[in-house]
């Protein structure tokens, strides 16, 4: 199969140098393949989605000389695929509905039997209050409340180890393998789909990843520990792992990792300031 990666930004924000590393990087790497490179628009939180910024995300992109297949792939165009898998999801009895907010969470995790709260890919490991409430295993799939995956169901499900090759790693590509035990502890049941959103991140980069066939994400270490969160969801919904490239992150002077509020390190900042796409590749060491 081609060597297919994409780069899949919000619009919430300007791209910062990260962004461009990242975005350079997958895009390097398709062409030195021979392969395809695609850009997808991760705008599920529309509240913080704007216009501009998906603009701007175009225009910056094609600065630093990076080119892209059309039609580009926008998340809120996709929001019957997300809700299809869901369907199918929740009829396996694989999801249940969640009416915590975080301060219940947050209350629930910390109290004195559970010990000190832990954290995982989306923060406070959730203690699981509403996973055994009673559900008529026929009712429809409520639209109101977020939806969690539920790992102790998933784990009679699936047998075997959960597994992907990592080739951002040093030396040649690695195995990596994780068991839903291990999943329960570090990541606990995960939303799939929140109550203002009606997906999540990592229900919607699964089904969106599967219909661009990427082979091989390109993606900052930051996003490694949700991985197995998203192999776990690929092999629940029968879609194909793709390959993972987790490289490293680009920081400020204190060694804190870029964000979108770093407006001094926007790419449009350095444009303004007489920047030129080689001096961005120079800034992020390419």
């Amino acid at each position: 199969m081609i060597f297919t990666t994409r780069f899949a930004p919000s619009p919430t924000g300007p791209l910062h140098l990260g962004h461009a590393f990242s975005a350079l990087l997958a895009s390097d790497q398709a062409r030195l393949s021979g392969g395809r490179f695609l850009l997808r628009i991760e705008d599920i939180d529309r509240s913080r989605s704007r216009d501009r910024w998906e603009a701007q995300i175009y225009d910056d992109l094609a600065w630093l000389g990076i080119s892209w297949e059309m039609p580009v792939m926008r998340q809120s165009d996709n929001m019957h695929a997300y809700h299809s898998a869901l369907k199918g999801l929740w009829a396996r009895g694989l999801l249940y509905a969640c009416h915590c907010n975080r301060r219940d969470i947050l209350a629930a995790a910390s109290a004195p039997q559970e010990g000190a709260p832990l954290t995982g890919p989306d923060g406070v490991i959730y203690p699981g209050t509403c996973r055994d409430l009673p559900r008529d295993p026929a009712s429809e799939m409520p639209q109101d409340t977020a939806l969690r995956l539920n790992l102790r169901a998933a784990a009679t499900v699936l047998s075997g180890p959960l597994s992907y090759v990592e080739t951002g790693r040093p030396g040649p590509p690695q195995t990596v393998t994780a068991g839903i035990a291990d999943l329960q502890q570090s990541a606990g049941d995960v939303v799939v789909a929140r109550r203002d959103m009606g997906t999540s991140y990592h229900l919607s980069v699964v089904v969106d990843d599967a219909a661009q066939q990427i082979t091989d994400v390109v993606r900052g270490k930051d996003l490694s520990e949700a991985t197995v969160i998203h192999v776990l969801l690929q092999h629940l919904l029968g879609l194909p792992v793709p390959r993972y490239h987790h490289h490293r992150l680009i920081r400020d002077e204190a060694g804190r990792r870029l964000a979108k509020r770093d407006d001094a390190r926007a790419i449009a900042t350095y444009r303004e300031a007489g920047a030129t796409p080689q001096d961005i590749r120079r800034m992020v060491g390419l």
